[in-house]
Order: C-alpha cells, then structure tokens, then sequence
C-alpha cells in the first residue's frame, strides 16, 4: 500500500434512525422525522406503498434525505445509542441533517 493510500481520508456516510411525525405532502412522498429532536422532512417513497408501507410513529433509517428502510423501535434505539458512542461522525451527519431542506 503506497503512502498516498495510507494517509486518505475517508468519508463515512450514515444512515441515521429518525420517527416520522407527519406526512406532509403525501403525492410527493414527504414526511417530517424526528432524529435526536431534530425535525426535517425527508422523502419516504422508498418505504411507502403495500402492506407494509411506513406510517406515522414508524422508525425509518435516512440517508441523504431518503428513508431507505423500517425498523422497529428497539433497533432504532440500539443504533442511536451506537453512533452517539462513535462521537462526531454523528454528531457532523445530524448537523448536516439539520441544515438540510426539501422543498
């Protein structure tokens, strides 16, 4: 491994637990999560339609303004709980989410 390889820097992407509280354009698959306290609204469309679409009080995991799969309450826990032991990794991607906008 040459030293340039060694020395990169690596960008981790997370996905990070949030419950939804709110649909609110429901044609454009928009929904407001709550992440830590932190309310945004994210697309859902990922996680909508059949039998097991997401609901209002599901946890769903986002990543880049999408929920990308439901979980349950417990696993969203445990994955809280785990990245807000690995520190700021988390605490840069919930910045990051809280300045962030649908429109």
């Amino acid at each position: 491994m040459g030293s340039a390889s060694r020395s990169a820097v690596r960008a981790v992407c997370l996905a990070i637990p949030g419950q939804i509280v709110e649909f609110v354009d429901e044609e454009r698959f928009l929904a407001r999560v709550d992440v830590s306290g932190v309310r945004r609204v994210v697309n859902v469309a990922l996680v909508s339609g059949g039998e097991d679409a997401a609901q209002m009080g599901d946890w769903v995991l986002i990543h880049v303004g999408f929920a990308i799969s439901i979980v349950d309450e417990a696993e969203a826990l445990a994955t809280r709980r785990l990245l807000e032991q690995i520190g700021s990794e988390y605490e840069s991607e919930l910045q990051e989410f809280e300045q962030s906008r649908i429109t």
